[in-house]
């Protein structure tokens, strides 16, 4: 089965225009074109969820290109594309434990506002025991 580019934008969650940007930036070099239309292939689709994780995971284009151009290459850049992908499981990993962190502020402030709501009023819990937050002033973030 084939598919317009505004079908694949739909199932993507992006669009057209992200795909069309995708596409000048080279990032299809596998998409047929007839008559100068860009036509999807079921084959397409493996590609497209790759390129859409990346995408969500915030990799540049640049980057997204140049993982591109290696794939393109082979068997002779498995490595540097294994290399590509552990710097972007560093970077997934360091966003993850900074939205831990981040999450420990907003269980306390669930845990407030729910405790003051039980109370009746927010002036109820200014000396509950619990209402030291977790964030440390010298890490907020600049």
């Amino acid at each position: 089965m084939s598919y317009s580019i505004s079908d694949v934008a739909k199932m993507m969650g992006v669009s057209a225009h992200t795909l069309r940007y995708y596409d000048k930036e080279g990032l299809f070099p596998n998409v047929k074109r007839v008559n100068g239309i860009r036509v999807f292939e079921e084959s397409d689709f493996e590609w497209l969820r790759v390129l859409n994780c990346l995408r969500n995971i915030n990799m540049p284009i640049k980057k997204m290109k140049e993982y591109v151009d290696l794939c393109a290459l082979g068997d002779a850049s498995l490595r540097e594309r294994l290399a590509m992908i552990e710097e972007q499981e560093r970077n997934i990993n360091s966003q993850i434990k900074q939205l831990q962190y981040y999450k420990q502020e907003i269980d306390f402030k669930k845990a407030y506002y729910t405790k003051a709501i039980e109370m009746g009023s927010e002036s109820a819990v200014r000396d509950w025991p619990c209402k030291t937050a977790t964030l440390e002033l010298d890490k907020l973030p600049g």
